[in-house]
This record gives structure tokens, sequence and C-alpha cells, in this order.
């Protein structure tokens, strides 16, 4: 299993990202696929998952409404479109999937909302 995250970067606040996640080695359209987060001095922490055929999503409360998360079984690729982006939003982004032998993370992509 391989994740590769990209589209991290610096944004100011009010500003929108997204984050893609590139999968290879497993057979990305039968599992749901992840984001989380790990901002300096503070545990992971879930962000957004969504279901093997893209069809059902679930958000953390505070990306509720800000954050959107979407799939392209076609490309093996995982999105997170983020809008209105906050300094608390400043972290390490993961992409992550658990394919019922283990849990697998990307590298993960810096986020910085700063002004």
């Amino acid at each position: 299993v391989k994740l590769v995250e990209s589209g991290g970067g610096l944004v100011q606040p009010g500003g929108s990202l997204r984050l893609s996640c590139a999968a290879s080695g497993f057979t990305f359209s039968n599992y749901p696929m992840s984001w989380y987060r790990q901002a300096p001095g503070k545990e992971r922490a879930f962000i957004a998952t969504i279901g093997s055929a893209g069809g059902s999503t679930n958000y953390a409360d505070s990306v509720k409404g800000r954050f959107t998360i979407s799939r392209d079984n076609a490309k093996n690729t995982v999105y997170l479109q983020m809008s209105n982006l906050k300094p608390e939003d400043t972290a390490v982004y993961y992409c992550t999937v658990h394919t019922g032998l283990s849990r697998s993370w990307g590298q993960g992509t810096q986020v910085t909302v700063s002004s």
C-alpha cells in the first residue's frame, strides 16, 4: 500500500486548498478512505471519511460545512477540498486506509493558515 498526499501549502485565513492523495498497491475502489490531521503538539485527529463508492461521507464537527471529501476511483485518488480555512486548521494532513490487514498512512502534507 502506498499513499502520497499533495496540495498543501501556505494560505491566508478564509482561503481554500484542495489536497489530493494518490493511492496504489491495493484495490482502491473496495475501501473507504479517510483524512486525518496532526497539529503541532497535538495527537492525530480524524477529519473526514468517504465510503468505497463515494456515496457516504462523515466529518469531524470542527470541519463540517467547510471541508468536502471526495474520490475518483478511476484515478485511485481521494481529495479534501478545504474552504474558509482558519489558523487552527494548520496541521500536517494525512490520508489513510484500513485494508482489513492493517492501517496505512501517507507521509502527510503540511497546511499552514496564516496571514
